[in-house]
């Protein structure tokens, strides 16, 4: 799959992103106040793409509402400790990754967000 299809996909977007995520989060050494954000920024980011997995799985569109939902919450969460990440680190050389996978967390919370709104109208 090409660059430009997976921009669409948005399962394979959403498990992008969580692999992104690991990737920084292995690539970089961390201080000892900022474990605690890292173990929860790895949490969040991979039930992002579980729970969005889960909604084109589900049963009922009440279910597909409400994986979208714990999907957009996780994507939030995850955008919460990203900040807090680029907020403590002092090494120039993270903040560029940490801030495109900010970027990347907001976009995809926009579009759920959006899945909701045009789900329930």
């Amino acid at each position: 799959m090409s660059d430009e299809e997976g921009k669409y996909d948005l399962e394979e977007r959403t498990y992008k992103f969580a692999f992104d995520v690991r990737l920084c989060i292995g690539t970089f050494q961390w201080s000892r106040i900022q474990w605690t954000d890292v173990d929860q920024l790895l949490r969040s980011s991979g039930s992002v793409a579980a729970n969005y997995v889960e909604a084109n799985n589900s049963i009922s569109k009440a279910d597909f509402l409400y994986r979208i939902r714990i999907s957009r919450k996780e994507a939030s969460e995850s955008r919460l400790w990203l900040r807090l990440l680029g907020a403590t680190v002092s090494d120039q050389t993270l903040k560029e990754p940490l801030r495109l996978l900010y970027k990347e967390c907001d976009e995809l919370i926009r579009i759920l967000a959006a899945i909701l709104r045009n789900s329930t109208n």
